[in-house]
């Protein structure tokens, strides 16, 4: 017997533009009916008042890091600071921790209308380096902590080798290694995906996997930092003679589901290649600023056939509304003009173009065999009242404090009154990582 759910959504952004008064109806977990203007009550229906978009998908996540939030800004900072309480962070962590940590985080994603992660994870093995009884224990946990925070997973298995090119891991990055690619891919073709849960690869970077290794990372989706800092290209040169974006190319790893992730310092070559592929260029404004990384060229990307995507990546602010403004605002501080971005657009980088690039071409979209995913926002907050109710108002002044109800596969997963309670399961947890 089929599950059923039946929502009334006061006011909607449908495929077709802005609709008032749509009931859905929802079978298993999908849409069974969209019918805007719906006359009157159903009684039967949950009614969700406000202005309500589809779910939204956070494409690069690094679920630990969220425990240097605050921190990492003391006595002003630097990058090597960050780095090294991210290792710190890193070295503590185990299975059960992790679960803990990576659930408070996941419920923090959803309460702000994210009902899809992709998880780039290379915290794989014990604290010196050797496989748990369970080689995929730390990934396991990942899986189960996003299940029982209500969203779906596409867990982007990281292939990471070096500490630099030509560099073994040292310190904690032994757990991030499993020593040659042919053990990795071994290691992760024993992850099962199940509903809700896909499984990806990755690459953390050319400076973390040997040239020689590189051609078995490949795999759909594929995800790789790609050209953040421009040390990496300096790297990348010398070594091989190229940027990263070339040898990428070069190796046939560049395609329709090869997702670059940041593509912040690009030459003109290298936005040429990414636009022939097809590729898809996930940009993570508020961590590239809080790192001090760049701004990457979103729009040229974009013009040459490049996809743009988001995440909130090391969670310094956990916020898809906040990242999709950003990408139009670095914009404009580079260009010193307005206008590169629609809000059409950005919200589509949010919503089917994300999940598209986690292997999700089913969702992103409220329409009828759709995956029954829904984010309301509060059109009454002082930051939303009387911005028109549209577009607009979801990119241009919504954030996540203004999520009222989160709707995944049909089932509300988070409500405006669960963000004390997941505050609370945030404080223990990131508690626990330091203590």
């Amino acid at each position: 017997m089929s599950e059923r759910q039946s929502y009334l959504l006061e006011r909607a952004i449908l495929p077709d533009g802005v609709a008032d008064e749509v009931l859905v109806t929802v079978a298993d977990g999908r849409f069974e009916t969209v019918t805007p203007g719906f006359p009157g009550h159903d009684g039967a229906a949950t009614r969700l008042a406000g202005l309500t978009v589809a779910g939204l998908a956070n494409c690069h996540s690094h679920a630990f890091h969220r425990a240097l939030r605050g921190r990492t800004q003391r006595g002003r900072g630097t990058f090597w600071t960050w780095r090294e309480q991210m290792y710190a962070a890193a070295q503590r962590l185990d299975p059960d921790s992790y679960f803990a940590l990576a659930r408070a985080v996941y419920r923090e994603m959803a309460a702000t209308g994210i009902t899809c992660v992709g998880e780039f994870h290379y915290l794989h093995h014990q604290p010196d380096g050797t496989p748990y009884a369970d080689p995929n224990a730390m990934g396991e946990a990942l899986i189960e902590a996003a299940r029982e925070a209500g969203i779906r997973i596409t867990l982007l298995d990281t292939l990471y080798l070096a500490a630099g090119i030509g560099t073994p891991p040292e310190g904690v990055q032994r757990r991030f290694s499993d020593g040659d690619a042919d053990t990795w891919a071994q290691r992760v073709s024993r992850l099962e995906e199940r509903d809700g849960v896909l499984v990806g690869r990755a690459m953390h970077s050319v400076r973390a996997v040997p040239r020689d290794q590189l051609r078995p990372a490949a795999g759909r989706p594929l995800h790789v930092h790609l050209s953040e800092q421009r040390a990496e290209n300096e790297q990348c040169l010398a070594a091989y003679g190229m940027t990263p974006t070339e040898l990428l190319a070069e190796e046939g790893l560049l395609g329709a589901e090869t997702t670059a992730v940041h593509a912040t310092h690009l030459t003109e070559t290298d936005i040429r290649l990414l636009g022939e592929a097809a590729a898809y260029a996930d940009f993570c404004p508020t961590t590239e600023r809080d790192l001090g990384d760049g701004i990457g060229p979103s729009r040229a990307l974009h013009e040459a056939g490049a996809r743009l995507t988001l995440g909130s990546d090391s969670h310094a602010v956990i916020d898809l509304f906040e990242e999709m403004r950003a990408v139009e605002l670095d914009e404009r501080l580079v260009t010193e003009q307005r206008g590169h971005w629609s809000a059409g657009e950005l919200l589509a980088a949010a919503t089917a173009t994300g999940h598209q690039s986690l292997g999700w071409s089913d969702t992103g979209r409220i329409a009828v065999g759709q995956r029954a995913d829904l984010v309301t926002l509060s059109t009454t907050s002082p930051r939303t009242a009387g911005t028109g109710s549209d577009e607009s108002s979801v990119v241009f002044a919504a954030c996540g404090d203004d999520v009222t109800h989160v709707v995944a596969d049909g089932k509300i997963v988070a409500r405006a009154g669960d963000r004390q309670e997941i505050g609370d399961e945030l404080a223990t947890a990131i508690g626990e990582v330091w203590a």
